[in-house]
């Protein structure tokens, strides 16, 4: 692999949730960066209510501010080395933080090995689904495996970058007895707007073993991008003496037109081998960005299962 490649591949692991970063520092060999975002949002759902003794406790309105904040380095070890590490934590308007990503690792010329809280192979493809800035990913949350998920502990991670394909691993090593899992992935992404991607999560979880497969695939032309996800979950309940298999998938659609972004999202997922519907719904969203720091959203979430009501979000979020 070349270095321009792997210098490509290694800020993309860098990467802040925000598209902004200000280097604070840099020398002829070591760069420190820091980003993140404040984010002002609410939710209106009658799922927010709660009741005690028939008497209604909580409204209907949730309030979901937060803010994050991101720092980021790397330093030039040699000529075919890189060192890079990253932080990341989110707060809310309670106080409560939360550590979405601590990592570090090594970049060399087949790619890069690190260590730590981080996203996990799968996620490559996941994110052809997930674009909404207000709901999505719902089908992936219901079915998919920690070694199929993002931000994920006791992570070792492999990610090499060849021309246009892409390669990920990981290795999830469990604190508890039997929980050990692993994934491997591939994505490639052709000249044409078309990318192609295929993961596989397997391992322990509570002595049962468990499997997900993803497929997906995302095209681009003009100012449309399409995107589609197929996932199915096995596990093997020893301790029931049966299967339960279910599956899931997202399709999503944007378009961009001048500073607005319109995003429309299906989410579909099985639970009790099958028999049983964990997610169906349908949302629509609309972002506008004033310019690279500013944007503001709004969006709806149309639900199709029983008990579960519709949902409005709409935030300002300001990237730094």
């Amino acid at each position: 692999m070349k270095k321009a490649v792997l210098a490509t591949s290694i800020l993309a692991a860098l990467v802040s949730t925000s598209s902004l970063a200000a280097t604070v520092y840099k020398d002829d060999t070591s760069e420190l960066k820091i980003g993140g975002r404040a984010e002002a949002r609410f939710n209106i759902s009658d799922n927010n209510e709660e009741y005690v003794a028939g008497e209604k406790t909580e409204s209907a309105f949730d309030d979901k501010s937060r803010a994050r904040l991101s720092i980021s380095g790397k330093t030039q070890i040699s000529s075919d080395l890189t060192g890079f590490g990253k932080y990341e934590n989110e707060i809310n308007t309670s106080g409560d933080i939360k550590t979405r990503y601590i990592f570090g690792g090594i970049g060399t010329q087949i790619g890069d090995f690190s260590y730590g809280k981080q996203d996990t192979a799968l996620v490559m493809i996941t994110d052809f689904t997930d674009t909404m800035a207000t709901f999505g990913a719902d089908a992936d949350d219901a079915i998919a495996l920690n070694a199929g998920s993002d931000k994920q502990e006791n992570n070792f991670a492999y990610k090499g970058e060849f021309s246009g394909l892409t390669l990920g691993a990981n290795y999830l090593a469990g604190e508890e007895a039997d929980s050990d899992q692993y994934s491997v992935a591939a994505m490639y992404s052709f000249d044409f707007g078309l990318d192609l991607g295929a993961g596989y999560a397997g391992g322990k979880q509570a002595d049962t073993d468990v499997n997900q497969f993803d497929v997906g695939v995302q095209y681009s032309i003009a100012d449309f991008t399409l995107g589609a996800l197929y996932l199915w979950n096995d596990t093997d309940d020893v301790a029931n003496g049966g299967d339960g298999k279910n599956d899931g998938y997202e399709v999503s659609a944007q378009y961009k037109l001048d500073k607005w972004t319109f995003v429309g999202v299906y989410n579909y997922a099985t639970e009790n081998d099958g028999e049983d519907d964990a997610v169906d719904n349908v949302a629509i969203e609309a972002v506008y960005k004033f310019n690279s720091n500013l944007r503001t959203y709004a969006g709806y979430k149309f639900e199709m299962i029983d008990d579960e009501d519709d949902q409005i979000q709409a935030g300002i979020r300001y990237d730094f």
